[in-house]
């Protein structure tokens, strides 16, 4: 009977370098599970808006959107620090929330078929894109930790930036999630709580892992 089983469905909300991306990954692997970093599709747009501005408008967006291949959210580009700050002005623009949305929506409700389900990453996942997860979780750590986490990142990127640089960085970026009118970062009731700060990724994994094997096996 197990193959009869449900699709599940996870959806996981963190604010910016807590390591959310990453146990997203190594989860959607394990239970194979169409994986989206939904936050990249507005760092895509701000690259877009930065690289490509004569062509940038709500037309252009919404074709992009329409094609978009999960595939092309992994360019690196995506990473540096001025697309990061632009992507939060952007995902502030509730017409181009409304057409991510939908995109994301439809990645977590009809996933392939090849998947057993869908998981989530991003700042309104557990209450806006998907109520009815299967699983929530909110994935935490020391703002000092996670901007040691993010220079560590550019670093490898050959990006030049101070570590000064980047903790100022996260500090607005998280003010923008928090406070933000339209869907803000939050932690739901439903939500379980990670905090990432003193575990291993291994460590991380198996906390979620445990979780979901409890619920899924019973």
């Amino acid at each position: 009977m197990k193959n009869k089983k449900k699709n599940i469905k996870i959806a996981i909300d963190s604010p910016a370098a807590a390591g959310a991306g990453t146990l997203a990954k190594s989860i959607s692997k394990h239970y194979n599970l169409l994986y989206l970093d939904t936050g990249k599709i507005y760092r895509m747009i701000a690259y877009l808006k930065i690289s490509q501005k004569k062509r940038y408008n709500m037309s252009f967006i919404k074709k992009k959107i329409k094609k978009l291949n999960i595939k092309e959210l992994q360019n690196k580009k995506l990473l540096s620090d001025e697309v990061g700050t632009e992507a939060s002005i952007i995902a502030k623009n509730n017409i181009l929330r409304k057409l991510v949305h939908s995109f994301q929506i439809n990645c977590a409700y009809n996933p392939p078929k090849k998947f057993n389900g869908s998981c989530l990453d991003g700042r309104d996942i557990t209450y806006k894109i998907i109520p009815d997860a299967d699983f929530k979780f909110f994935i935490t750590a020391n703002i000092n930790i996670r901007a040691q986490r993010r220079f560590d990142e550019l670093r490898k990127l050959k990006k030049r930036i101070s570590f000064a640089e980047v903790l100022k960085s996260i500090k607005k970026r998280d003010k923008s999630d928090y406070n933000r009118n339209i869907s803000p970062l939050k932690k739901t009731r439903d939500s379980v709580l990670i905090n990432t700060s003193n575990l291993s990724k291994r460590a991380c994994f198996l906390k979620i892992k445990n979780i979901i094997d409890k619920k899924i096996n019973n």
